[in-house]
Protein backbone atom coordinates (compact mmCIF):
# COMPACT_ATOMS: atom_id res chain seq x y z
CA UNK A 1 0.00 0.00 0.00
CA UNK A 2 1.78 3.55 -0.93
CA UNK A 3 1.90 5.61 1.70
CA UNK A 4 1.35 9.64 1.17
CA UNK A 5 2.60 12.47 2.68
CA UNK A 6 0.55 16.02 2.00
CA UNK A 7 2.14 19.09 3.00
CA UNK A 8 -0.22 21.85 3.41
CA UNK A 9 -1.64 24.64 5.92
CA UNK A 10 -5.57 24.28 4.36
CA UNK A 11 -6.48 21.73 7.32
CA UNK A 12 -9.67 21.28 5.37
CA UNK A 13 -8.08 20.67 1.94
CA UNK A 14 -5.86 17.74 3.28
CA UNK A 15 -9.11 16.22 5.08
CA UNK A 16 -10.91 16.41 1.93
CA UNK A 17 -8.03 14.60 0.01
CA UNK A 18 -7.31 12.31 2.89
CA UNK A 19 -10.60 10.99 2.40
CA UNK A 20 -10.26 10.57 -1.27
CA UNK A 21 -6.84 8.93 -1.21
CA UNK A 22 -7.64 6.73 1.39
CA UNK A 23 -10.96 5.53 -0.74
CA UNK A 24 -8.37 4.39 -3.49
CA UNK A 25 -6.42 2.57 -0.85
CA UNK A 26 -3.95 4.75 -0.73
CA UNK A 27 -2.30 5.67 3.30
CA UNK A 28 -2.41 9.32 4.00
CA UNK A 29 -0.18 11.67 6.44
CA UNK A 30 -0.51 14.90 6.53
CA UNK A 31 1.78 18.16 8.01
CA UNK A 32 0.93 21.73 7.72
CA UNK A 33 3.99 23.69 8.18
CA UNK A 34 6.94 23.79 6.29
CA UNK A 35 9.93 22.44 9.45
CA UNK A 36 8.05 19.67 10.04
CA UNK A 37 6.61 18.92 6.93
CA UNK A 38 10.65 18.67 5.66
CA UNK A 39 11.44 16.56 9.13
CA UNK A 40 8.87 13.48 8.07
CA UNK A 41 9.28 13.89 4.51
CA UNK A 42 12.92 13.18 5.55
CA UNK A 43 11.98 10.10 7.22
CA UNK A 44 11.62 8.41 4.15
CA UNK A 45 8.47 6.41 5.27
CA UNK A 46 6.03 8.15 2.70
CA UNK A 47 5.92 7.03 -0.96
CA UNK A 48 5.37 10.58 -2.80
CA UNK A 49 5.09 13.92 -1.23
CA UNK A 50 2.15 16.34 -2.39
CA UNK A 51 3.68 19.52 -1.28
CA UNK A 52 2.29 23.25 -1.43
CA UNK A 53 4.21 26.29 -2.40
CA UNK A 54 2.91 28.59 0.34
CA UNK A 55 3.27 26.86 3.79
CA UNK A 56 4.32 28.57 7.30
CA UNK A 57 7.83 28.62 8.66
CA UNK A 58 8.91 27.27 5.60
CA UNK A 59 7.94 27.50 1.63
CA UNK A 60 7.62 24.78 -0.50
CA UNK A 61 10.26 25.14 -2.50
CA UNK A 62 12.88 25.58 -0.10
CA UNK A 63 11.50 22.59 1.45
CA UNK A 64 12.16 20.94 -2.03
CA UNK A 65 15.61 22.36 -2.92
CA UNK A 66 16.54 20.65 0.93
CA UNK A 67 14.54 17.58 0.51
CA UNK A 68 16.21 17.03 -3.29
CA UNK A 69 19.94 16.72 -0.96
CA UNK A 70 19.27 13.04 0.30
CA UNK A 71 16.07 12.09 -1.32
CA UNK A 72 14.70 11.36 -4.53
CA UNK A 73 10.72 10.50 -3.70
CA UNK A 74 8.08 11.94 -6.51
CA UNK A 75 7.17 15.19 -5.54
CA UNK A 76 3.74 16.32 -7.08
CA UNK A 77 3.40 20.48 -5.93
CA UNK A 78 0.47 22.12 -5.65
CA UNK A 79 0.80 25.89 -7.35
CA UNK A 80 -2.09 29.16 -7.84
CA UNK A 81 -3.69 28.25 -10.42
CA UNK A 82 -2.83 30.90 -13.69
CA UNK A 83 0.65 30.95 -11.40
CA UNK A 84 3.15 29.57 -14.11
CA UNK A 85 6.23 30.88 -12.30
CA UNK A 86 5.54 28.53 -9.48
CA UNK A 87 5.56 25.73 -11.71
CA UNK A 88 8.60 25.96 -13.62
CA UNK A 89 10.44 27.19 -10.40
CA UNK A 90 9.45 23.88 -8.46
CA UNK A 91 9.82 21.39 -11.76
CA UNK A 92 13.36 23.42 -11.98
CA UNK A 93 14.12 22.37 -8.45
CA UNK A 94 12.94 18.85 -9.00
CA UNK A 95 9.20 18.30 -9.03
CA UNK A 96 7.99 15.41 -10.65
CA UNK A 97 4.53 16.76 -11.81
CA UNK A 98 2.63 20.01 -10.55
CA UNK A 99 -1.60 20.33 -10.14
CA UNK A 100 -3.21 24.02 -9.59
CA UNK A 101 -5.56 24.80 -6.72
CA UNK A 102 -8.06 24.82 -6.99
CA UNK A 103 -8.35 21.48 -8.47
CA UNK A 104 -10.55 18.18 -8.50
CA UNK A 105 -9.89 15.21 -6.09
CA UNK A 106 -10.33 13.05 -9.06
CA UNK A 107 -7.51 14.76 -11.22
CA UNK A 108 -5.11 14.35 -8.11
CA UNK A 109 -5.54 10.83 -7.44
CA UNK A 110 -5.35 10.44 -11.65
CA UNK A 111 -1.81 12.22 -10.96
CA UNK A 112 -1.02 9.89 -8.40
CA UNK A 113 -1.66 7.19 -9.74
CA UNK A 114 0.35 7.62 -13.08
CA UNK A 115 3.24 8.26 -11.03
CA UNK A 116 3.21 5.19 -9.50
CA UNK A 117 2.45 3.48 -12.76
CA UNK A 118 5.32 4.85 -13.94
CA UNK A 119 7.54 3.61 -11.04
CA UNK A 120 6.08 0.48 -11.91
CA UNK A 121 6.96 0.12 -15.61
CA UNK A 122 10.34 1.22 -14.37
CA UNK A 123 10.84 -1.46 -11.99
CA UNK A 124 9.38 -4.18 -14.32
CA UNK A 125 11.62 -3.13 -17.40
CA UNK A 126 14.44 -3.37 -14.88
CA UNK A 127 13.43 -6.96 -14.82
CA UNK A 128 13.15 -7.12 -18.80
CA UNK A 129 16.03 -4.99 -20.38
CA UNK A 130 19.92 -5.02 -20.53
CA UNK A 131 20.42 -2.60 -17.13
CA UNK A 132 23.59 -0.59 -17.58
CA UNK A 133 23.70 1.48 -21.24
CA UNK A 134 26.31 3.20 -22.28
CA UNK A 135 26.84 6.17 -25.15
CA UNK A 136 29.40 8.88 -25.24
CA UNK A 137 30.87 8.87 -22.02
CA UNK A 138 27.33 8.68 -20.12
CA UNK A 139 26.52 4.96 -18.33
CA UNK A 140 23.50 4.70 -17.21
CA UNK A 141 22.11 1.93 -14.65
CA UNK A 142 18.68 1.62 -14.42
CA UNK A 143 18.83 -1.84 -12.15
CA UNK A 144 20.90 1.11 -9.04
CA UNK A 145 18.89 4.03 -10.74
CA UNK A 146 22.07 6.09 -10.83
CA UNK A 147 23.83 7.86 -14.21
CA UNK A 148 27.40 8.40 -14.38
CA UNK A 149 29.32 11.01 -17.11
CA UNK A 150 32.78 11.05 -17.48
CA UNK A 151 32.81 7.87 -14.11
CA UNK A 152 31.32 11.27 -12.27
CA UNK A 153 27.86 10.61 -10.31
CA UNK A 154 24.90 12.78 -11.54
CA UNK A 155 22.07 13.40 -9.44
CA UNK A 156 18.43 12.96 -11.76
CA UNK A 157 15.05 12.81 -9.89
CA UNK A 158 12.54 9.91 -10.51
CA UNK A 159 10.73 11.37 -13.83
CA UNK A 160 14.28 12.92 -14.97
CA UNK A 161 15.98 9.41 -14.83
CA UNK A 162 12.95 7.86 -16.36
CA UNK A 163 12.95 10.89 -19.30
CA UNK A 164 16.51 9.85 -19.71
CA UNK A 165 16.12 6.38 -19.69
CA UNK A 166 13.48 6.11 -22.55
CA UNK A 167 15.33 8.69 -24.72
CA UNK A 168 18.35 6.73 -24.27
CA UNK A 169 17.07 3.15 -24.92
CA UNK A 170 16.19 4.53 -28.50
CA UNK A 171 19.19 6.46 -28.94
CA UNK A 172 19.21 7.70 -32.22
CA UNK A 173 15.27 7.70 -32.53
CA UNK A 174 13.11 10.90 -33.05
CA UNK A 175 10.13 10.79 -30.06
CA UNK A 176 7.65 13.02 -29.83
CA UNK A 177 7.05 14.81 -27.19
CA UNK A 178 3.39 13.45 -27.21
CA UNK A 179 4.65 10.02 -27.18
CA UNK A 180 7.25 10.82 -24.08
CA UNK A 181 4.34 12.50 -22.13
CA UNK A 182 2.21 9.41 -22.77
CA UNK A 183 5.27 6.77 -21.74
CA UNK A 184 6.65 8.25 -19.17
CA UNK A 185 4.55 11.48 -17.34
CA UNK A 186 1.83 9.05 -18.24
CA UNK A 187 -0.83 11.59 -19.89
CA UNK A 188 -1.31 12.87 -23.02
CA UNK A 189 0.62 16.75 -23.71
CA UNK A 190 -1.60 18.97 -22.69
CA UNK A 191 -1.89 23.02 -23.34
CA UNK A 192 0.61 25.31 -22.46
CA UNK A 193 1.85 22.21 -20.20
CA UNK A 194 5.75 22.72 -20.34
CA UNK A 195 7.19 19.91 -17.75
CA UNK A 196 8.38 18.25 -20.23
CA UNK A 197 10.52 20.96 -21.70
CA UNK A 198 12.00 21.64 -17.82
CA UNK A 199 12.27 18.41 -16.86
CA UNK A 200 14.90 17.46 -20.52
CA UNK A 201 16.40 21.16 -19.44
CA UNK A 202 16.91 20.36 -15.88
CA UNK A 203 18.78 16.77 -17.36
CA UNK A 204 20.69 18.97 -19.86
CA UNK A 205 21.77 21.41 -17.15
CA UNK A 206 23.16 18.48 -15.17
CA UNK A 207 24.92 16.42 -17.96
CA UNK A 208 26.69 19.95 -18.88
CA UNK A 209 27.93 20.15 -15.19
CA UNK A 210 30.23 17.20 -16.47
CA UNK A 211 30.69 17.36 -20.29
CA UNK A 212 30.56 19.70 -23.28
CA UNK A 213 28.85 16.51 -25.42
CA UNK A 214 25.41 17.43 -26.48
CA UNK A 215 23.60 14.61 -25.75
CA UNK A 216 19.80 15.26 -26.03
CA UNK A 217 18.82 17.10 -29.03
CA UNK A 218 15.54 19.04 -29.90
CA UNK A 219 14.16 18.95 -33.02
CA UNK A 220 11.77 21.82 -33.94
CA UNK A 221 8.05 20.45 -34.79
CA UNK A 222 9.18 16.87 -34.22
CA UNK A 223 10.42 16.15 -31.00
CA UNK A 224 13.46 14.87 -29.20
CA UNK A 225 16.30 12.29 -29.81
CA UNK A 226 19.38 11.05 -28.02
CA UNK A 227 22.34 11.39 -29.80
CA UNK A 228 24.18 8.41 -31.36
CA UNK A 229 28.04 8.28 -30.73
CA UNK A 230 28.17 7.90 -34.86
CA UNK A 231 26.55 11.09 -34.75
CA UNK A 232 28.96 14.69 -36.34
CA UNK A 233 27.08 16.88 -33.23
Amino acid sequence: MNRILMIDDDVALTELVKDYLQLDGFEFDASHDGPAGLERAQSQQHDLLLLDVMLPGMDGFSLLQQLRKTSNCPVLMLTARGDEIDRIVGLELGADDYLAKPFNPRELVARIKAIFRRIELVQQNKERQVTTITVHDLQLDSASHQLTVQQQPVQLTATEFQLLDYLIRRVGQVISKEELSKQVLGRSLQLHDRSLDMHLSNIRRKLAQHSAQEYIQTLRGSGFRFVPESDPC
